[in-house]
């Protein structure tokens, strides 16, 4: 449903943004597009990119590139977004400058319009200074986002903070993940996509086709996705390398197949539906966000997952198996246990598919635009507006969205 645009407020979004390659900067733009579709319009909807260095010819809709580290960059950023009725932060320790990021708490201060924070990271064990600036950055902050129960129940027991101020709202995905499996080969396919790094546990996935070599059909092993841009920088090909080595000692080169592209979400969403089965052998304990994830379910994909937080919460539903980290032969049974029964696949599938149906951007940015328009109805904001500090007070709070 589209609204009034006369009535909608402009929104300042604060992220890493494509073209840089990262999770963050997906999430954004996808959230930018979905909230604009539901608009009807991008006008309002600007963003301040944070990057390293400027890069030559941004997008129109970015209105400022904040360079991290940069004091008048970090000023100039909070004027540029204090031309807007609300500033929608997007927040990993990594991508703000500073010791941990702390850079972020600067420019939160220095906002005179309310702000939204969403947490990509709650770490359960952070370090004194990363618990300090998580704290002050929802102290400062109009309201805070997460996006899974786990991230919410880690804040409330491991930092000091009003949990009246957070609310959980699920990461989103492309609509189009709904349709129909185009799963038509005669080999499974298991899929991994993402940045490729050091973590992600590819090693361990390796090793447990090593486990599988004796099914017939064999299942073909697909990793999507090119180096990530740090790691790339730091050691150019050497990691990626190491994989088709691991993959070739085992006797894997016509089971794993590495697909270097990094796609954009309508071409990702194809590769997705093309998969029979999703593997995320990540090496995180902490992660209590997994945008794969979310797409993954919300393809109707049967899933297999390391106990990372956020996958204990969503396949907890039965749409999918969980494993424990940096055990090949335990992701080796859980994946001959789908290819070998089908009809067990297919209930994990039409689970997922259940949950899916609630997870897609439009719903989400639905979400997060009641937020907005109670920020920019309450008198804190109103007062902002007319040239008044903002007070940081909290505001009559929404119930838990979810």
């Amino acid at each position: 449903m589209k609204h009034d645009q006369a009535k909608l407020p402009s929104i300042g979004f604060v992220s890493t943004f494509p073209p840089t390659s990262c999770g963050l900067a997906t999430f954004t733009a996808a959230l930018r597009g979905a909230m604009a579709d539901a608009r009807g319009t991008y006008e309002g909807l600007d963003v301040v990119s944070l990057v390293e260095s400027r890069l030559d010819g941004p997008g129109p809709e970015v209105t400022y590139q904040h360079v991290n580290g940069d004091g008048v960059s970090l000023r100039k950023a909070a004027d540029v977004l204090n031309t807007h009725d609300v500033a929608l932060i997007q927040h990993e320790y990594g991508i703000f400058g500073g010791p941990d990021g702390d850079e972020v708490l600067d420019l939160v201060t220095n906002l005179d319009v309310p702000s939204i924070v969403t947490l990509h990271t709650v770490l359960s064990n952070p370090t004194p200074a990363q618990k300090t600036i998580l704290e002050k950055l929802v102290g400062l902050s109009d309201e805070t986002v997460v996006m899974s129960d786990t991230a919410l129940r880690r804040l409330e027991r491991r930092y000091d903070l009003d949990p009246m101020k957070v609310r959980v709202v699920p990461h989103g995905a492309m609509a189009s993940l709904a349709g129909p499996s185009l799963a038509d080969g005669i080999r499974p396919v298991v899929l991994t996509w993402g940045l490729i790094g050091p973590g992600k546990g590819l090693e361990s996935a390796i090793e447990a086709f090593a486990e599988l070599k004796d099914l017939r059909p064999q299942p073909r092993y697909i990793i999507l996705g090119k180096t990530h841009p740090k790691v790339q920088a730091a050691h150019g090909d050497a990691y990626l390398n190491g994989l088709k080595a691991r993959a070739h000692s085992l006797g894997l080169d016509d089971v794993v197949e590495f697909d270097g592209r990094y796609l954009d979400l309508e071409s990702l969403t194809t590769e997705v539906r093309r998969a029979d089965f999703v593997l995320l052998p990540y090496e995180s304990t902490e992660q209590v966000t997994s945008g794969v994830l979310v797409e993954a379910v919300a393809a109707g994909k049967p899933v297999v997952a390391t106990a990372f937080p956020h996958a204990l919460e969503m396949l907890g539903t039965g749409a999918g198996t969980v494993v424990p980290h940096s055990d090949p032969h335990g992701m080796a049974v859980a994946l001959r246990t789908l290819i070998s029964e089908p009809d067990h696949a297919a209930h994990m599938a039409s689970v997922a598919r259940s949950i899916g149906s609630t997870l897609y951007w439009p719903a989400v940015a639905e979400k997060y635009e009641a937020i907005v328009s109670r920020l920019t109805t309450s008198p804190p904001a109103v007062a902002a507006r007319s040239g008044t500090r903002h007070s940081r007070r909290p505001v009559d709070h929404l119930a838990k969205v979810s």
